[in-house]
């Protein structure tokens, strides 16, 4: 685990982040609140290209908590078949529409606490959640932003919540609503676990990294 960068430092990695994408957009396909709950909840264990791929005509036919239990669960797993773990995913949207419909009118909530406390929706499904459609700035730690994060020194930490905390408390507060997207594309594209893209990093100069591939 890399040492914390200071505060100057993670302040122009994400100057840079900024200059190269102004504003950085998830890759999970959606039309509104909803189905981007189904989306995330969708991509855990799956990629988003997958998840999208499944999702385009699903939504097209069910983008309401009403219209995916009109649908119901058979008809949902057909659609959603070729995404990981499909069978349980299916049940937990199914679920969760129907609490949305008895319990929110339908609406999806903007509180995590709520998001949470839906089936298949957890920390950091609720964190993208909110950031992505009600502009919070939330950090949903992935699997790419945790090896980022410790891996540059811009948020150590031995755990997702110890990461999330960590960009909360030290990445400056005017990148705070983009932070963990700018993480999560440049873990995906740029900073790959297996054979990081160090001579095309924007930031290779400043991150902790010490087996940096140039």
């Amino acid at each position: 685990m890399a040492k914390q960068l200071p505060y100057p430092v993670l302040r122009e990695i994400f100057t840079r982040f900024q200059a190269a994408e102004p504003e950085p957009k998830g890759e999970l396909e959606h039309v509104n609140a909803y189905t981007l709950v189904v989306a995330v909840a969708l991509s855990a264990q799956a990629t988003d290209a997958g998840v999208n791929k499944a999702t385009r005509a699903l939504f097209q036919v069910a983008d309401t908590p009403q219209k995916m239990l009109d649908l119901g669960e058979e008809g949902l797993t057909e659609h959603i078949k070729t995404i990981g773990l499909f069978r349980q995913k299916a049940k937990n949207v199914i679920k969760l529409s129907r609490i949305l419909v008895d319990d929110y009118g339908g609406e999806v909530p903007n509180s995590r606490a709520a998001l949470e406390s839906l089936p298949g929706v957890g920390r950091k499904t609720a964190n993208v959640v909110l950031n992505m459609w009600w502009r919070q700035p939330t950090q949903a730690v992935d699997t790419h932003i945790f090896r980022v994060g410790n891996r540059t020194g811009i948020a150590p930490g031995k755990d997702v919540v110890a990461v999330e905390r960590a960009i909360e408390d030290n990445v400056p507060a005017d990148f705070q609503l983009h932070a963990h997207h700018w993480l999560i594309l440049h873990g995906r594209y740029v900073c790959k676990a297996r054979k990081p893209m160090c001579a095309n990093c924007l930031i290779r100069d400043l991150c902790e990294f010490e087996e940096k591939v140039l």
